[in-house]
Formats: C-alpha cells, sequence, structure tokens
C-alpha cells in the first residue's frame, strides 16, 4: 500500500448483549494492526438502550451507561471518538464490529427488525463512506445497520450468516442477503465495496473461525483503500 490507511471503527460500547462484541472488536483492531493500518475508534456519547447483566443475561432495572464511555473500556481510556466530532472526510474506511449493542444502540434492529429505526449521527457517518465509495467492514449484526442506512437508497449483497429472520428483514429493506455456512466466511459487493463476515451470528463458533472471517474482512477493505 502507498500510504498507511487511516480506518475509523464505530463501536457499540462495551459487552455482546448490550454493547460491541468484545472478541469481535478486539480482533477488528488487531487485524487492522497487523495489516499495517491506523485506526480511531468512535462512538456516539449517549446512553446505551438499557444495561444487561452479562452473568444471567437479564436487563438491569434502573442502570444506566454510557455508549462512548463504555466503548473507551476497549479502545483504552480517551482513546475513543466522539461520534459529534467524527468526519467520514479523515479515513479511508470504515469497520463495524457486531454485538447487540449495534442493533440496540446505533439502531433498533433488535426489537423492530426492518421497521427500525437508526440514530440519525450514525446513519449519516456511514451513509458518507458509501456516499464517498470508501470501503466498508460490516461484522456480525453491522450488517443489518448498513441494510437500514441504505434502504431506500442502495441495493447493496451482505450477509448475517444462516439466520432467516434477519436475512428476511434486510431483505425486505431492499438488500440482497446471502447465507453463509460459517463464521470463516465473507460476502464481497464490489460495486459498493461492501465486505461482510458473519462472527458471532454463528453462536458456537470457534473464536479461531471468528478471527479468519473477521481478518478476511478488514484485509479485504484494505485493498480497496
Amino acid at each position: 500500500m502507498a500510504k498507511t490507511p487511516k480506518v475509523a471503527v464505530l463501536l457499540a460500547g462495551c459487552g455482546h448483549l448490550d454493547g460491541a462484541e468484545v472478541r469481535e472488536a478486539v480482533l477488528t483492531l488487531l487485524a487492522l494492526d497487523q495489516h499495517g493500518a491506523s485506526f480511531q475508534c468512535i462512538a456516539p456519547n449517549a446512553d446505551q438502550h438499557h444495561v444487561v447483566n452479562h452473568v444471567t443475561g437479564e436487563p438491569v432495572p434502573g442502570a444506566r451507561r454510557n455508549i462512548l464511555e463504555e466503548a473507551c473500556r476497549i479502545a483504552r481510556v480517551g482513546q475513543c471518538l466522539d461520534l459529534a466530532q467524527a468526519k467520514a472526510g479523515d479515513y479511508d474506511a470504515l469497520v463495524m464490529p457486531g454485538g447487540y449493542g449495534v442493533a440496540k444502540n446505533h439502531c433498533s434492529f433488535a426489537f423492530k427488525g426492518a421497521e427500525a429505526e437508526v440514530r440519525p449521527d450514525v446513519a449519516a457517518f456511514v451513509r458518507a463512506f458509501f456516499e464517498g465509495s470508501k470501503p466498508v467492514g460490516a461484522i456480525c449484526i453491522a450488517p443489518a445497520l448498513v441494510a437500514l442506512a441504505l434502504s431506500g437508497r442502495e441495493s447493496a449483497e451482505l450477509t448475517l450468516g444462516s439466520d432467516a429472520g434477519c436475512a428476511a428483514a434486510v431483505e425486505k429493506l431492499g438488500q440482497h442477503h446471502r447465507n453463509t455456512p460459517s463464521a470463516r466466511e465473507i460476502v464481497v459487493d464490489e460495486a459498493h465495496k461492501l465486505i461482510t463476515t458473519p462472527a458471532y451470528m454463528f453462536d458456537d463458533a470457534r473464536l479461531s473461525d471468528v478471527w479468519t472471517g473477521i481478518e478476511r474482512c478488514v484485509s479485504e477493505v484494505l485493498k480497496r483503500c
């Protein structure tokens, strides 16, 4: 690569049930680093939809956590940028790890499927990369966020693994879903420079398989910078 690509990594908090999937996020940063890219973690400065106890899997009544503050648990203290200060023009690519926070904090896909809303700031940031013909990598449930952001504007090909319900929802949004058999797979939509991989859409996926899919996704994103 002639230059060092600068990649925006959009996080949704910390914790797979109410924020970013920690393994996916760390593996994304590792893959970017191994390929010689620089990166900036980014998250909205806003409350999470709710807080989930990761021992019981149940929501914690009355608890509140901030998406940006939680994302800094992954990015390290002070190293996650407030989305309000982020500009797509400053980056060569966007990569989005998954986790339920993507479908709860960035949008309401976890609750409303194809009828979901997207945070306006998140939608504008994601769309700006497509409008600028910059590559986007979307991991796990993050392709659903892409489908919502592009709905009514573009029709892209993507994967959410083999989940029939999610596939039907993104098809309803005007996108093309391709089933994939494991976390190792990627789907490349060359026309939109969109690369997707299912990761923990397969709940029982081996960590090594999740790594393979994420590394392949990141590699393809960087090839298009």
